[in-house]
């Protein structure tokens, strides 16, 4: 565990901006919903088994993921809330959650988990009504002024002790060649590189998370796994 210390939490100056409308990131999500698993998810599996250990969902529980995609990380989460429990879901992407609908039935899990289509940065939720929160590789896709916003909506509708465990391409750990031309790429070609490396633990500590606990692994490029929890 390598905590951010306080003086470095607001510092995200060197981090880029995004340079697509949420409307063009959906309609790229929607173009590869069916064949999302086959880009990313062998790389990005072992990185979302982390931050759900983080996390660590219990039975009874109310959990959200944000941005659950094919929906791989719903039917961790339903199984370990159980049918006491409820998995809400938010994704920008029709596509998607058609894909997780379709992985939830397959699953029997489907009646445990209610999805929807809505932005994350303005949630439907009554303040404090969440016991935890999850992200994977959804934070980096918002801009950089916005992630602030986002986090600030997040802590509001969780409860007092209530966990947000977030999964991201981070700008901390080691830095070099393949980074540059991710951010060259996302620069230039937006389109073929939505996302890029932010810093995560600053951002949340920033937003009023106590941070619990934090994690560098290295995919192809660094990945930070952070877990924060509304005091107060």
């Amino acid at each position: 565990m390598d905590l951010q210390s306080p003086s470095s939490t607001s510092d995200q100056t060197d981090v880029l901006r995004v340079f697509q409308s949420k409307e063009e990131t959906r309609h790229f999500y929607n173009k590869i919903a069916k064949v999302y698993d086959l880009l990313a998810e062998r790389s990005e599996q072992p990185m979302r088994e982390m931050g759900l250990k983080m996390l660590a969902a219990q039975p009874g529980q109310t959990i959200l993921e944000v941005g659950f995609g094919t929906g791989h990380c719903l039917v961790d989460l339903a199984r370990a809330v159980g049918p006491s429990g409820k998995v809400l879901g938010v994704d920008l992407s029709e596509a998607m959650l058609a894909e997780a609908q379709k992985l939830l039935d397959k699953e029997g899990l489907r009646q445990q988990v209610e999805l929807s289509c809505r932005d994350a940065a303005q949630l439907p939720f009554e303040d404090q009504s969440l016991d935890g929160i999850f992200a994977s590789f959804t934070l980096e896709l918002f801009d950089t002024p916005e992630i602030p916003q986002v986090l600030g909506e997040w802590r509001r509708v969780l409860r007092r002790d209530g966990r947000l465990a977030v999964v991201s391409v981070s700008k901390e750990g080691k830095q070099g060649l393949v980074i540059r031309a991710f951010e060259w790429t996302h620069k230039h070609f937006p389109n073929l590189m939505d996302c890029r490396p932010i810093h995560v633990a600053r951002a949340m500590q920033a937003a009023g998370f106590a941070l619990r606990e934090q994690r560098i692994e290295q995919m192809w490029v660094p990945v930070e796994i952070v877990l924060g929890v509304k005091e107060g």
